[in-house]
């Protein structure tokens, strides 16, 4: 019998257990009660690594919880191979200087106590503001500089993770909701794993503790008080609601009486057989009874064909998540533990000017800052009543960088994220757009370019024209514009 839990290796100096210890819950408790005393809290991950399980993932909001590893981590005896620490930086977006990042990395590892840290997963709120690329390279200079063992990201999409990875920047995971109910990471993103060989890291495997015997045929809970039960009771609503998730339920339970192991052992094997993922986030509790020996049931079987054909009946009477991994994060439905997010969104800083034109007041106009808009005499985007124009945009990051070099498809993904900024910043959204004009340099990379067009304009359905431009000027291989208008009703 198996008496620790499975290992794989990340990189080529990174062997990982494929049970991560999730330390979100050090935040939760801390709201209430106050800080952990550290050296007790410690000695909780301490018993954790010594059963095997000895990969840790935090974050620097999750409370003291990168204290309390930074404490354990503290107490290896010298030769001794320490237990993983993995830990997320998140900041807010606004200016991305290599001073800003540095500064981000060296708070983690100093609260870790640490000289490199193990991973550093990044996080980002918004693609409309294009600081996410500064910060993950800045990241990666200090990778290559010892002080980060290894990249990843948290709550990428496909799109996104291709775009990091088109442009250079070597990361090897993203951490992203996946379960039984949420189930968007087994299409484009693991694909896209397939072809990079990064692997995913899954959370809410158990949404919450709801994939479990004790919800099994209960009736529907009300006035959830727990952050993370309230969070996944979303995503359980919008999957169609109670009673198609207790379908999900009986279907797992069937399982899990034929190979004497519990329901949420057969929720987690059905995310660990999937080739992208490379481990899943279990909850450490720190102040709870411990499950480690039941955790251990999910490498002791496997699911068979009959086993997958239940659960894929199961789910075809739920609806799937809206949108692409993360994107609970970034648009509505906001499936996140305190819900809609849209003010902090709002919060977010333009990567755009905005001014009205001089010689005519009622126009608006956005500009990028690019050197060319004065130098050229254009506006990045403009508006006239409730008409909004978006100059030909390419994926020129900064000044003058070409993003994602010889990569149509990723190309096309960050100039829309500026063609969305552009219309933010004019008080428009992309829903608004009635006719888009794409240039290609290569009409050869017409699917590329189309299927990301579609991630975006999919349910809006703008006009379009695809045109064969020839020789785009320097290394881009695509330019679109678009055109918007507003709905009168709906203008301030």
């Amino acid at each position: 019998m198996l008496n620790i839990p499975e290992r794989t290796r990340l990189t080529g100096g990174l062997d990982i257990s494929r049970l991560i210890c999730g330390l979100w819950q050090v935040a939760d408790i801390e709201k209430d009660d106050g800080p952990l005393n550290l050296d007790s809290a410690a000695d909780m991950l301490e018993a954790y690594a010594a059963a095997g399980f000895d990969t840790f993932d935090m974050a620097d909001h999750y409370g003291s919880a990168e204290l309390i590893t930074g404490r354990m981590l503290s107490h290896v005896p010298q030769g001794a191979v320490p237990p993983v620490a993995m830990t997320k930086w998140c900041p807010e977006p606004g200016p991305m200087t290599a001073q800003v990042v540095r500064r981000g990395v060296q708070e983690r590892l100093d609260r870790l106590g640490v000289e490199q840290i193990d991973l550093l997963q990044f996080h980002w709120w918004t693609f409309e503001h294009p600081a996410w690329l500064d910060a993950l390279h800045e990241m990666n200079r200090l990778h290559e500089e010892g002080l980060i063992g290894a990249l990843g990201v948290t709550n990428f999409d496909a799109a996104h993770l291709a775009l990091a990875l088109a442009d250079g920047v070597p990361l090897v995971s993203n951490q992203v909701s996946f379960s039984l109910v949420d189930r968007r990471a087994a299409g484009a993103l693991s694909e896209l794993c397939a072809r990079t060989g990064v692997k995913l890291f899954a959370y809410g495997t158990l949404c919450g503790g709801f994939l479990s015997e004790r919800w099994l045929g209960q009736p529907e809970p009300e006035n959830i008080a727990d952050w993370s039960r309230s969070k996944y009771k979303r995503f359980i609503d919008i999957a169609g609601g109670w009673g198609a998730f207790q379908g999900i339920l009986s279907a797992a339970s069937g399982i899990a009486k034929k190979h004497g192991v519990s329901l949420s052992n057969v929720a987690s094997r059905w995310v660990l057989e999937h080739d992208a993922v490379a481990a899943t986030i279990i909850g450490a509790r720190l102040t709870e009874s411990e499950h480690r020996d039941d955790n251990l049931n999910v490498f002791r079987f496997t699911l068979d064909d009959a086993d997958r054909a239940a659960l894929d009946a199961a789910f075809g009477q739920t609806d799937p998540i809206p949108g692409d991994c993360g994107d609970e994060y970034r648009r509505p439905p906001y499936l996140t533990a305190s819900g809609d997010l849209s003010h902090h969104l709002s919060a977010v800083p333009s990567a755009l000017t905005t001014s009205p034109a001089p010689a005519r007041p009622a126009r608006q106009r956005a500009s990028s800052g690019s050197v060319w808009e004065p130098l050229a005499g254009y506006s990045r985007a403009i508006r006239v009543g409730n008409r909004i124009l978006v100059s030909g945009t390419t994926a020129t990051h900064g000044a003058d960088r070409c993003v994602a070099l010889g990569d149509a498809g990723a190309q096309t993904t960050y100039i829309l994220d500026k063609i969305a900024a552009s219309l933010t910043a004019l008080g428009a959204e992309m829903e608004d757009v009635v006719r888009t004009r794409v240039y290609l340099r290569d009409v050869t990379q017409w699917e590329p370019v189309s299927r990301a067009h579609g991630r975006v304009f999919g349910d809006v359905l703008p006009a379009n024209t695809l045109i064969q431009a020839g020789a785009l000027v320097g290394d881009y291989l695509v330019e679109i514009e678009a055109e918007a208008e507003v709905d009168p009703s709906l203008t301030a």
